[in-house]
């Protein structure tokens, strides 16, 4: 994808540009507010442009340098030195105007925001529900890799371990854009531990995620809201069967429904179920307005359905196989520790930024 010079002088026209304004006394403080993200957004774009702009113009000026021209007196060590720094800034420019090309891809707005990751057990009964914990403790791990925050919301644990269903709030930088694309079934196989006859199963996750919208990105009217308080069941102590906290929340006209018994309090699950619900109405919004940009689908790493199966996870062989970008990785111990899901996710978004990048060269 090859930027103009035009374009380049556009870009850093406009940072100057918002700079400045930001810079004016009479400024209000809502369009400080407005500005100031504007420059957030454009400066990496514009530091990138001008990296490019410098580059091109080196390399113009020692073009200049090693043809020496018609000059008779042109010193031949000169020239060879130029030679030989043209040679550095051609192997340094293609990656720099990669650089730019990826700062101006569209950008998801939802990329920036929090997500609620959400891991049901599937097929495989309690095994299932072994690995829905084992998959929920990599995010835990990976989550404190990357400096970010996880709050659990709700969990149905298994009497034999793991979690029939759980759910959690994952705050910090950039995380709905690193995380998006571990939606899908994620499926193990592996020897249970109570199989004595040392049989391989095959057993399912499903792994959600979500991005969670501010409370102005998604209104949700009190009339659209059918609320259900009752006597929560289950482990947790006395309160659970004699004290009427636990609410399902019914939103009437998507039909999503979220129950949270978690909290003692009835104020505190109607928060969660709440935040829960508003980012299942988001989602659901995005996935309506994806459906109507089917080309714009095409490009995307697999097709963010739930429904498929996206990873692999064999213990006898210890590898990890995402079928999306045909990745193995003999290094499964690692990767369900956390910090080895990285490779994994940055090999994802590295897919996924040249399948963007090709579909903008016109290339299919």
């Amino acid at each position: 994808m090859h930027i103009s010079a035009e374009r380049i002088a556009q870009i850093e026209a406009r940072r100057d540009e918002v700079q400045a304004a930001m810079t004016r006394a009479d400024l209000a403080p809502e369009a400080f507010v407005r500005l100031s993200k504007e420059y957030a957004e454009i400066e990496p774009v514009a530091r990138a442009a001008h990296e490019v702009r410098r580059l091109r113009q080196e390399l113009a000026a020692l073009d200049v340098m090693a043809g020496g021209g018609n000059d008779p007196d042109a010193d031949p060590l000169m020239r060879e030195m130029a030679q030989e720094e043209m040679q550095l800034i051609r192997s340094q420019l293609p990656d720099a105007e990669r650089a730019l090309a990826l700062q101006l891809l569209p950008r998801d707005a939802a990329d920036a925001r929090p997500a609620m990751l959400e891991i049901r057990a599937g097929t495989g009964g309690d095994e299932a529900a072994l690995f829905a914990g084992d998959l929920f403790r990599m995010y835990q791990r990976y989550a404190d890799a990357q400096g970010w925050k996880m709050e659990l919301l709700s969990a149905n644990a298994s009497e034999q371990g793991g979690f029939k269903e759980v759910v959690a709030s994952v705050n910090g930088t950039g995380v709905f854009a690193k995380l998006k694309f571990e939606s899908g079934v994620h499926r193990v196989q592996r020897v249970p531990a109570t199989e004595s006859g040392g049989r391989i199963h095959t057993s399912a996750a499903t792994v959600a995620i979500l991005p969670e919208p501010e409370e102005v990105d998604v209104q949700i009217a009190d009339s659209d809201l059918k609320i259900d308080i009752y006597r929560a069941s289950g482990a947790g102590g006395q309160h659970v069967n004699t004290t009427d906290s636990a609410v399902r929340i019914t939103h009437l006209p998507s039909g999503i429904v979220v129950t949270q018994q978690d909290e003692r309090s009835q104020h505190k699950n109607k928060a969660k179920a709440m935040q829960v619900l508003r980012a299942r109405i988001y989602e659901a919004e995005r996935e309506r307005t994806h459906s109507e940009q089917a080309g714009a689908r095409k490009a995307m790493v697999g097709s963010g359905d739930r429904s498929e199966r996206i990873r692999t996870y064999n213990f006898p062989q210890g590898r990890v196989t995402d079928h999306r970008i045909n990745l193995t990785l003999h290094r499964l111990p690692e990767i369900l520790e956390g910090p080895g899901l990285s490779e994994v996710i940055n090999a994802l978004v590295a897919e996924d930024e040249a399948a963007r990048l090709a579909q903008l060269d016109g290339v299919n």
